[in-house]
């Protein structure tokens, strides 16, 4: 039996969107990214400005049907890529700021459940044949 919650063209309009706003908030509240980037990384605004494009040039791409694959591909590299910044908050409690603090569950369920679930989501774009 298959289950499908949303058709396939929902499901790449909705990750463009998401993609979009998640890329555009990172110029809208850089503060809000700075404290989750690990303290390794040195140039914390070029990192988050990196991420914030990838987001949206990926947004973008998942409106076209030929970028559309590509745009999947890269979303998994991008959350491969996220990962550390995901231990890092675990790392330092769960909190980077006054306005992000949860409870450490919620962190673990964020990098063990809802990360694979957009990976997952990413790959099911990237492998579909249209």
């Amino acid at each position: 039996m298959k289950v499908q919650i949303l058709g396939h063209k929902h499901a790449v309009l909705v990750a463009a969107i998401f993609y979009i706003i998640a890329g555009l908030n990172h110029f809208i509240m850089p503060e809000f990214y700075y404290p989750l980037i690990p303290s390794y990384f040195e140039n914390k605004s070029l990192i988050n400005w990196m991420a914030g494009g990838a987001e949206l040039i990926i947004g973008v791409g998942y409106l076209f049907a030929v970028t559309k694959k590509w745009s999947a591909i890269a979303t998994i590299i991008m959350l491969i890529l996220f990962i550390p910044s995901h231990t890092h908050f675990i790392s330092i409690g769960s909190c980077s700021s006054e306005s992000l603090c949860v409870h450490p569950s919620i962190a673990w369920v964020r990098l063990l459940l809802i990360h694979p679930l957009l990976l997952f989501w990413a790959f099911a774009i990237a492998t579909r044949k249209d």
